[in-house]
């Protein structure tokens, strides 16, 4: 027996898609985004991703000055 393995797009219609919600934890809770009043969403949009170990040393350098 042989198999193929094909690299196929697929592509579904806007009415067979579902909209995904976005939770994030404000304040202790988890809420849903969508939720949020617009000055919420504006500081949830400037958020950044960080690790805590590049954190500490960014804070230990600012510290050094």
């Amino acid at each position: 027996m042989t198999e193929t393995t094909k690299n196929e797009t697929l592509e579904l219609k806007d009415s067979e898609r579902q909209p995904c919600e976005v939770w994030t934890r404000v304040m202790g809770y988890h809420r849903p985004v969508q939720s949020f009043n617009i000055g919420k969403k504006g500081e949830f949009e400037e958020r950044v991703c960080f690790t805590e170990s590049s954190a500490r040393a960014h804070e230990t350098h600012r510290d050094a000055k």
